[in-house]
């Protein structure tokens, strides 16, 4: 008898072992196992959002350089269209200095052209007086006179 009052001990300190341990042991296991299985969770959870966030703001960036490229590309064709501009208002601006010049030479052209017509009949003039002078100066001759009228031509 001694084998099954052993074994009767030994069953109820078995019961009592797996009381104690589902009332005192478990519960603190079972609860650092769903807190464990809780933080898992969240992990991957963080994860997930974080892969998600660096997707988004993949996106972004390449949308900030798309804009960043289509306003450099904006700003060089003002650039270019102003240079334009500016090579053209150039060109104008040179072009009526030009035409002040052209008609500055052309107005003075024109004075020295007076001046000379004015030196001109000036001389013809003076000449005319001394081939007069010359005609009356001398007896009344058809030959004398048409060698002087002669002389009077060539020096015009």
């Amino acid at each position: 008898m001694n084998i099954n009052a052993t074994l009767l001990a030994q069953a109820i300190m078995f019961w009592f072992f797996i009381w104690f341990t589902m009332k005192f042991v478990w519960p603190p296991l079972q609860k650092a196992l769903a807190d464990r299985q809780t933080q898992i969770a969240e992990g991957l959870a963080a994860a997930e959002r974080g892969k998600h966030e660096l997707e988004l703001a993949a996106k972004h960036s390449a949308d900030a350089l798309r804009k960043t490229k289509e306003q450099s590309n904006e700003l060089l064709a003002q650039a270019e269209k102003r240079a334009v501009q500016i090579v053209e208002e150039a060109k104008a601006a040179a072009k009526v200095e030009a035409d002040k010049v052209v008609a500055s030479a052309r107005a003075e052209i024109d004075q020295e052209v007076q001046r000379a017509k004015q030196a001109l009949r000036e001389r013809v003039a003076e000449l005319a007086v001394v081939g007069a002078q010359k005609i009356l100066s001398k007896e009344i001759n058809a030959a004398a006179h048409a060698d002087m009228l002669v002389a009077l031509k060539q020096d015009l």
